[in-house]
Formats: structure tokens, C-alpha cells, sequence
């Protein structure tokens, strides 16, 4: 595994070469019965990346893997015919510890996350909960985080910063040093009719003085010059954040959605999606995700449990 001081993970590949198959993940999914989810377990089990355990309608979930020829023999099924209460009791499993991470499969993302957020046997913790999109972007050599593009639909200045140190957290769990983020708008000049812009001004000005604990944050940026340093010096953008983003902080739930999903179905790139903040790894995906995509997810929770584990034994850098 590598050095978590100074890896950073650039590609996917790198992430399942650095998850420690002796520390195997306990993956708690809900509602099985789809396709790609019982794929995504399968393979999951079979890379020796997690053990699958999965809550819901046992003879739907098996009658699916038999038809699609997926091998689920390794995985753990408990049979719950009730979407809300297979939710629920996945949910009760990761936060009594007989399993580490949460997934969503077939089942609407406010009913799952009504289990998760339960105040008495779910995962909250004093921190917001965000939603993390991984995008393995190959000519940049990295892979960028946007956020939120899938829980939090319009936030605030304030929740901003709360999605922001959520996002940095993951990043550098990823290896990242100083994570960037970039404060998303429609241009990169503050404009008294565009909030967006006003509030990544804010979130910069808190960053100048010291709000955030670790990172960088700033803008607003257009998204150009927030992943290109060529566009940003065209427009005279000089600052730590211009063109080298790590972390692209969306305004609102609309903007993120749209941006991860044309860089799945126009430019046919990779991605994964993880919730930050609960007290453990939450995977949330869309149904119409592929298995891949559901694979990935389940192995960036693995890996952040993991170095999040590693970092407790460590103590916190900085």
C-alpha cells in the first residue's frame, strides 16, 4: 500500500492496485436485484476488494444473477422483502460494525438516505453530509473530485464550506497534498446577479484567512480555467487554484449532475461516487450507472476506509 503521506492516486488502476486485500471491506448493499449491482458485488468479491452482503428480496436478487450468469456464491444475502426495512437494517449492520461500508443499489436515493441520516441507529455524525463524484480524467493525469452533484440540491455560502472540507478530506485521503478546490460559476468575475459568484468569493476570502483548516480554496472560476492553466492565463487568472484543480465545488445540485453525466455519456469517462461526512463509507450511485461505475464506487469506500484506518494508527499529518 502506498506511503500515506505522499501517494497520490491518479488512475482507478492505481486505487484497486493500493486496496489491501488482507483488510477486506464489508459492503452492506441495498436491494440487490438489478444487474449491475449483483455484477458489481460478483466482481467485487471475486478482485478481493470487499465481501458483498446484500439486504433485500433474496429470491428476485438470485433469479436476476441466475439470468444475467453472475456467480453471487461468495456473497452473504439476507432476505428482507420491504425496500425501507432492507435499508434500514443494512444501515443498523454498518453502525453496529458487522459491516464497514453502505451501498445503494435498486431503491430511491431519499429512502436510502433516509436510513442512513436516522438519527438513532443511523450514521450521522456533527459533520454535513456531501456527495463525491470521482472523474478519472487521463490527460490530466489525475482524477478530479466534483461536488455535490447528487445530495445537496441548492446550498448556501456556508454549506459550501462544509461540502468544500468534505471534499478535501477525501482528496487527501487520495493522496492529495494541499487539495485546490475551485469554486464553480458561470464566469470568473464576481457579479452582484449571479450568487454563485458571490458565493465562491466568500469561500475565497475565508480561505486568505485561514477558515480552513487544510486546502485551498478559491474563485469563482469558469470551469475552463479552474482544470486548464492555458485558459487561465489567457484570461489573466494567476493563482494556486487556476487551472490546477482538484476539487471542482459546484453551485448547485443541477450543475453537478449535468457535468458528471456528460463526462460519462458524451466523453465516456470513468467515474465513482461516494457519500463524505457519515461515520462510515457511504456508496451512492444512480440505478442507471453502470457496473463498473458501481464496482469503482465500492472500491474508493474500501480504499478510504482503509487509509482512513491507516491515518487513525498514524495520527493526522500536518
Amino acid at each position: 500500500m502506498p506511503d500515506p503521506t505522499d501517494a497520490r492516486i491518479c488512475t482507478f488502476e492505481q486505487l484497486l492496485a493500493a486496496i489491501k486485500t488482507e483488510d477486506r471491506k464489508r459492503v452492506a448493499i441495498v436491494c440487490g436485484d438489478m444487474e449491475s449491482v449483483v455484477e458489481a458485488a460478483s466482481r467485487a468479491e471475486a478482485d478481493d476488494v470487499a465481501d458483498a452482503i446484500l439486504f433485500g428480496d433474496q429470491a428476485a436478487t438470485e433469479k436476476i444473477a441466475a439470468a444475467a450468469g453472475i456467480d453471487l456464491s461468495l456473497a452473504e444475502l439476507v432476505d428482507i422483502a420491504d425496500r425501507d426495512e432492507a435499508a434500514a437494517e443494512a444501515v443498523r449492520w454498518v453502525a453496529r460494525g458487522d459491516a464497514d461500508i453502505v451501498m445503494k443499489g435498486r431503491i430511491h436515493s431519499d429512502d436510502f438516505l433516509r436510513a442512513v441520516l436516522q438519527r438513532e441507529e443511523g450514521l450521522r455524525t456533527e459533520r454535513m453530509l456531501s456527495h463525491c463524484f470521482l472523474l478519472e480524467v487521463p490527460h490530466l493525469e489525475k482524477i478530479l473530485l466534483v461536488t455535490d452533484g447528487a445530495m445537496n440540491i441548492a446550498p448556501n455560502f456556508e454549506q459550501k464550506a462544509q461540502i468544500a472540507r468534505n471534499a478535501i478530506a477525501l482528496s487527501e485521503l487520495l493522496g492529495v497534498d494541499n487539495p485546490k478546490v475551485a469554486a464553480l460559476a458561470a464566469v470568473e468575475l464576481v457579479n452582484p446577479k449571479m450568487q454563485a459568484t458571490q458565493d465562491a468569493a466568500i469561500l475565497a476570502l475565508m480561505s486568505s484567512r485561514g477558515q480552513f483548516e487544510r486546502g485551498v480554496v478559491d474563485g469563482p472560476f469558469a470551469l475552463d480555467n479552474a482544470v486548464s492553466e492555458e485558459a487561465a492565463a489567457v484570461k489573466g487568472i494567476d493563482n494556486p487554484v487556476a487551472g490546477r484543480a482538484d476539487v471542482l465545488l459546484v453551485p448547485d445540485i443541477e450543475a453537478g449532475n449535468i457535468l458528471t453525466k456528460s463526462f460519462v455519456y458524451l466523453a465516456r469517462g470513468r467515474i465513482a461516487g461516494i457519500v463524505v461526512g457519515a461515520s462510515a463509507p457511504v456508496v451512492l450511485t444512480s440505478r442507471a450507472d453502470s457496473a463498473e461505475s458501481k464496482f469503482l464506487s465500492i472500491a474508493t469506500a474500501v480504499y478510504a476506509a482503509q487509509m482512513k484506518d491507516v491515518r487513525v494508527k498514524l495520527g493526522r499529518r500536518r
